[in-house]
């Protein structure tokens, strides 16, 4: 009797572990996070270092596994795996919202800030609250969490920039943003649509004179050996948003809804910090690599690209008017 009895016992025991597994497996929720940017970017550790923190507030039953490099795809595709809640939260450049919510165009503007401090003011207040409101109430399926800075984008060639003038007959790579094409030939230069991995060789042949873009991205992708002058024009400022899936939102608490949009802000703040450092270090190597840093007058830029901010602003004119009274 003894043999069945134990049998059954055991039948049992495996039968309450198939049944107990799925409860298990389900009590620890890991929400994907993927970005373009590599890992070590200060994107990617922000969101890295909210995971930390949501798993130590829920006691390990959330989670955040970053995705970083763009190993899920390129940002078109985690947009739509975020939208569908594939992916449950993205680092996005404002270009990829901007279809489901013009306004934030109006952030792409070619001197619309005066500076980054004014940035940082705008993206932390309340117009900053309100485009991330509009994400939020959008049909693009996405939630708007937090801002993310991805600094000033400066001029560099073979050559000091210091006036519109000194831009005339260079060919200067630019994103194939209509808006950004305008504004580099309203600065005086010739703008080339160009993919941002040919831009080495490009540049290296003298397909294109130049190109522009953050300190950070300069160094690591090793242009300054290609073109040492580095002009800080400072012609665009535009910053990043952390979204969540809007399925995958739908279906927590609200405890944990408002935990993660706390822990967010501070990730908004900490890559903040993490980027400043990042561009003094990527400063440091640049001048001890003898590239040249020129401080220019901004005045005579910003007059020579007000048709561009007129001409793609007029849409969003109320709240471009509200971003520049910001002090």
């Amino acid at each position: 009797m003894l043999r069945p009895l134990l049998s059954k016992l055991c039948v049992c025991a495996w039968a309450a572990g198939l049944i107990a597994a799925p409860v298990i497996a389900q009590s620890a929720t890991a929400f994907k996070a993927a970005d373009v940017h590599p890992k070590g970017y200060p994107n990617v550790v922000a969101v890295e270092n909210m995971g930390k923190k949501l798993d130590a507030a829920t006691n390990g039953r959330l989670k955040i596994q970053m995705f970083p490099g763009g190993v899920l795809g390129d940002e078109k595709v985690m947009i739509e795996q975020t939208q569908i809640g594939a992916i449950q939260m993205l680092r996005v450049s404002l270009g990829g919202i901007s279809p489901v919510v013009p306004e934030a165009n109006a952030f792409s503007l070619p001197y619309l800030f005066r500076n980054q401090e004014h940035m940082r003011k705008v993206i932390d207040g309340p117009i900053g609250q309100e485009l991330l409101d509009k994400i939020t109430a959008s049909p693009g399926k996405l939630v708007g969490l937090a801002w993310m800075d991805s600094g000033s984008r400066n001029v560099y060639t073979k050559k000091p920039i210091k006036t519109p003038a000194d831009l005339k007959g260079l060919k200067i790579r630019m994103q194939g943003n209509p808006m950004f094409i305008d504004t580099m030939n309203a600065m005086g230069g010739n703008a080339i649509a160009m993919g941002f991995g040919e831009l080495y060789s490009a540049l290296q042949t003298g397909v294109v004179d130049g190109a522009e873009n953050n300190e950070p991205s300069y160094f690591t992708q090793n242009h300054f050996t290609v073109a040492n002058v580095y002009s800080l024009t400072g012609h665009l400022s535009i910053p990043e948003i952390l979204v969540f899936s809007k399925p995958a939102w739908d279906k927590l608490a609200k405890e944990d809804q408002e935990l993660i949009k706390k822990l967010a802000r501070e990730a908004q703040m900490e890559q903040r910090t993490l980027w400043d450092q990042s561009v003094a270090d990527a400063t440091t190597k640049l001048k001890a690599a003898n590239v040249t840093f020129v401080e220019v007058d901004k005045k005579p830029f910003i007059e020579a690209t007000a048709p561009v901010r007129e001409k793609y602003g007029a849409p969003f004119a109320d709240l471009v008017k509200r971003v520049q009274a910001v002090e």
